[in-house]
């Protein structure tokens, strides 16, 4: 029988989360380096991302700064592989960085959509295909994608990043399907309504965070800390026939009309 403590540790483990300097990806990279990990941050912006890695730091984190494009393929694979080789093995990959736009469907701007088609999904892709393929000659991995409420559920405005958000989890159960066979286990978190730095404007209208409260059964926003324990489960020992898998962290809207 498996010690608790050793099913759910990270420690010895290397973990890289895009887009990181802020929001969703801070908050996961904090939790997986309380847990032990080693953490690679990840973004396009040098100085949040020095910013975030020292506070990590400051916290006693191993931490490590690793910018580049996650929408680029090459730069992805040239990025991860240049890391592999000076620093070692990337064991888990959040694939976090994403963005939204609101405009009503009729219309949204075409080049807009292709932006959120590149952010949101390809690259996914691109950064999971990079890592992966050191993986697969380990046969061991974690991956984890960034879904969304709106994976399954829409409002107006959004439609687009709807079905990108629709489209990780596909790509989740993809991944996983092609991947499980070399000891990867691919899954995502669909994150319900949260209070974010990107939300900030919803989080500070009255009308909608009543529409948030009354919506979710749970009665309120999520708090970043709430999705910690997933990713934690999700990277571990402890998930280890746990395979294609989305989990809702959303107070139980996906559940309810």
């Amino acid at each position: 029988m498996s010690d608790i403590n050793s099913l759910f540790s990270l420690s010895g483990k290397t973990a890289l989360v895009t887009g990181s300097s802020q929001g969703i990806g801070y908050t996961l990279a904090q939790g997986l380096a309380n847990a032990g990990a080693t953490i690679v941050l990840n973004g396009r912006d040098q100085e949040k991302l020095s910013a975030a890695a020292k506070v990590l730091q400051g916290e006693g984190a191993t931490v490590h700064q690793l910018p580049f494009d996650v929408t680029s393929h090459e730069d992805c694979a040239t990025a991860v592989n240049a890391f592999e080789s000076e620093h070692g093995a990337i064991d888990i990959l959040v694939n976090n960085a994403g963005m939204q736009h609101r405009t009503p469907l009729e219309d949204f701007d075409p080049a807009m959509f292709d932006k959120l088609l590149q952010t949101n999904v390809a690259s996914v892709f691109h950064v999971g295909q990079a890592v992966a393929k050191h993986m697969i000659k380990r046969n061991a991995g974690k991956i984890i994608n960034i879904a969304s409420i709106q994976t399954s559920l829409a409002r107006p405005g959004i439609a687009p990043y709807t079905a990108t958000k629709g489209a990780v989890a596909n790509l989740t159960k993809g991944m996983a399907t092609d991947w499980a066979q070399y000891g990867i286990q691919v899954n995502a978190i669909a994150p319900g309504y949260f209070d974010t730095p990107l939300n900030a404007a919803l989080v500070a209208d009255p009308e909608f965070t009543a529409w948030v409260s009354k919506r979710t059964p749970t009665g309120r926003w999520g708090q970043l800390p709430e999705l910690v324990g997933a990713c934690v489960f999700l990277s571990s020992p402890s998930s280890s026939f746990v395979n294609g898998h989305t989990l809702f962290v959303d107070g139980g809207m996906s559940s309810c009309l």
